[in-house]
């Protein structure tokens, strides 16, 4: 009996200092973990979906790359050259985001000036980054050793309702679209609206049918369940989540339900998990609920007066200090997607720079690979790690590149038009 507690104290000691001696999901890896992430973001292209910096371009400053270089650390922003490179970021599709609130052709010159920020982002730093239009040029740029830039537009809105837009806008180097972003379209639900067509309209389909014809990526982020669902039953092509998470873990309308990834894995496309933490962190969701409700009342109540507004907010702020999601989070996220989707259908989209502040361990570009480690520690293979790098990603626009080349032999550009409202 006393020899049977002695041998149960050990193996508890034991146990206790392996605790201590491992580290806790999302705190610094060992080295040899992030030595191993960093080799296989030297052999293989991080490619993230989606990264805001054009339009903290345009709202700092008006898209004056010489009051704003990123070519040296900036502080203020979760994305300059010098992170990137110490995030090893092989890959980048920069948003070109646009408010819902501006509409028809307001949205189509804002985004053309988002379009031209890229363009000239890229003319500026070619010894860092280079424009790719294809999964050819994402390796080629790569192993060159320079970041390849992409360009995804964040919301059917910016196209205003045009077909022949849309043409142009891929012409100018767009290789995605969002169908929607927070509001309705007339031919689209978003995610965050009320219900209007249960999906897509017929002429929403038509602008799926012109992305599968143009090489150009269906993004369903911000749409609706049932927009997600009508766009996979109509594309020929794989589509992808460019920045949306798991909604059974974390249940807002951002994020993919458990049926619709495993839609996008028969249809063969790819979920890129985000950092945004009221997409990955229940308890930050819940607070930001809690927040939005709390801040119509104080609208409500000083009838114009922003003073009012934000000095309740500060008190409320202050009683009610924000949680925050971790890179651990994000981790079970992109474990939900492999498990519910398959390794197959997985990949990153971070939203830098269109959030606040990114999770702790996410806190900026320079961070994938901790988030690597933290995979590997997990017992993630390298061929699993290579996979939600970049393989995933590379093998959808394949595929998108191909549908394209199939269509265009059958058929030319589209002539059909949103119908005129009655």
């Amino acid at each position: 009996m006393g020899q049977r507690l002695v041998w149960c104290m050990t193996i508890a000691a034991i146990a206790a200092l392996a605790a201590c001696a491992a580290p806790a999901a999302g705190q610094d890896a060992p080295r040899s973990l992030i030595e191993r992430a960093r080799a296989l973001l030297r052999a293989t292209p991080l490619i993230d979906g989606h990264n805001d910096l054009g339009w903290e371009l345009r709202t700092r400053v008006g898209y004056d790359l010489d009051r704003l270089d990123i070519s040296r650390p900036q502080p203020a922003l979760q994305t300059d050259l010098p992170r990137l490179r110490r995030g090893q970021v092989g890959a980048q599709f920069w948003s070109v985001y646009v408010p819902s609130d501006l509409d028809g052709r307001g949205a189509v010159t804002a985004t053309l000036e988002q379009i031209d920020a890229i363009h000239s982002l890229v003319r500026r730093y070619p010894d860092d980054l280079e424009l790719a239009l294809t999964a050819a040029d994402i390796e080629r740029i790569f192993h060159a050793g320079r970041i390849a830039s992409l360009i995804g537009m964040e919301g059917g809105h910016s196209i205003d309702a045009s077909l022949a837009t849309l043409r142009m806008m891929y012409r100018l180097g767009a290789r995605y679209m969002t169908l929607t972003h927070a509001s309705n379209l007339s031919w689209a639900d978003a995610g965050t609206d009320a219900p209007a067509l249960r999906g897509l309209s017929p002429f929403g389909e038509a602008v799926v049918r012109e992305m599968n014809w143009l090489g150009m990526l269906v993004d369903l982020s911000h749409v609706s369940p049932d927009t997600m669902r009508a766009a996979l039953r109509v594309s020929e092509a794989p589509v992808i989540f460019s920045h949306s998470s798991a909604r059974a873990l974390c249940d807002v309308p951002r994020n993919v339900p458990d049926d619709v990834l495993e839609l996008v894995a028969h249809k063969g496309g790819v979920v890129m998990v985000t950092f945004v933490q009221g997409f990955v962190s229940p308890e930050v969701a819940a607070w930001q609920a809690r927040f939005e409700e709390a801040r119509r009342a104080w609208i409500e109540r000083a009838a114009g007066d922003r003073g009012a507004v934000s000095s309740e907010e500060a008190r409320w702020r202050a009683a009610n200090p924000a949680p925050r999601a971790t890179l651990a989070q994000v981790a079970d996220h992109i474990d939900h997607v492999r498990r519910i989707a398959g390794i197959d259908h997985v990949g990153i989209g971070s939203d830098f720079d269109g959030i606040e502040a990114g999770p702790i361990g996410l806190e900026d570009v320079s961070k994938f690979p901790d988030l690597i480690a933290e995979l590997l520690r997990r017992g993630y293979s390298d061929a699993d790690v290579r996979k939600i790098l970049g393989e995933n990603l590379l093998r959808v626009m394949r595929a998108a590149e191909a549908t394209a080349a199939r269509l265009q032999r059958t058929r030319g550009p589209s002539a059909e038009r949103l119908p005129a409202a009655k």
